[in-house]
């Protein structure tokens, strides 16, 4: 048995203004849990920063990974090297609350979930901003249907052998991995008699980054791009969107 009981993924590009949040975070999480049975897992991928450092300086095991430029094999990299029972991924401009572990553990524990998201809250909103989530929605919406109904992704949790056991993150997928993580993990769920649960205490708070820089129209001003990043497959889309923006 692993002496970790969680293993937190955090897949980091230039993370250097954001991931020492993210870390602490985590650690105030992990008290509720008992912090050394809590593995932090910072991925860092294609660094040029002080992300690595800032990381180990919180005690997290720094994996370098300088070959991906798809976020998919990003999360898979920290999943290959958790040590953990339970995985959690969450994005290092992302913050936890403090219950999340402690709420994440309960539920698995009830027997009655496979596993599961959260419900993400941006640090600032605007109405451009609440106009572009809506625009996401609308597009995403149709996948979801199909799938069954929406389900909830920004931090994902599960047992680890149960994120192996779909075979993690796709990595034909250079966006939507997330969505369709959460698809696949259900559908495992189903075969059990196990839901796609959401946390209901704990939430996530993710940054507005990219509207700060951008503007808060940008998702639908750039309806092109947007689009084609919503194919999942189409990698000029995504490394302009994720990879180009931030050298």
């Amino acid at each position: 048995m692993s002496e970790y009981k969680f293993s937190v993924i955090i897949p980091a590009y230039n993370e250097e203004k954001y991931i020492g949040k993210c870390l602490h975070f985590i650690e105030k999480a992990a008290r509720r849990v008992s912090p050394d049975k809590v593995q932090m897992i910072v991925v860092a991928n294609h660094c040029t920063d002080r992300t690595a450092v800032i990381a180990a300086r919180h005690g997290a095991k720094v994996v370098v990974d300088e070959e991906s430029r798809c976020i998919a094999a990003v999360r898979n990299a920290g999943l290959k090297a958790a040590d953990g029972e339970i995985v959690v991924t969450i994005d290092a401009d992302s913050v936890m609350t403090k219950t999340s572990l402690e709420e994440i553990a309960q539920l698995l524990e009830s027997g009655k979930f496979i596993g599961g998201g959260a419900r993400p809250e941006f640090d600032r909103m605007s109405l451009g901003i609440f106009v572009s989530s809506m625009y996401v929605a609308v597009n995403i919406l149709p996948k979801m249907i199909k799938s069954g109904g929406a389900l909830s992704g920004t931090m994902f949790w599960a047992y680890k052998r149960d994120f192996e056991a779909v075979g993690g993150f796709d990595e034909k997928l250079v966006s939507l991995e997330d969505m369709d993580f959460a698809i696949r993990l259900k559908k495992h769920g189903e075969k059990q008699g196990k839901k796609y649960g959401t946390l209901k205490e704990s939430f996530v708070i993710t940054s507005s980054r990219k509207f700060d820089e951008f503007g808060d129209w940008y998702l639908v001003k750039n309806r092109r791009l947007t689009k084609r990043i919503f194919t999942g497959t189409d990698k000029a889309a995504a490394d302009e969107f994720y990879y180009n923006v931030r050298k």
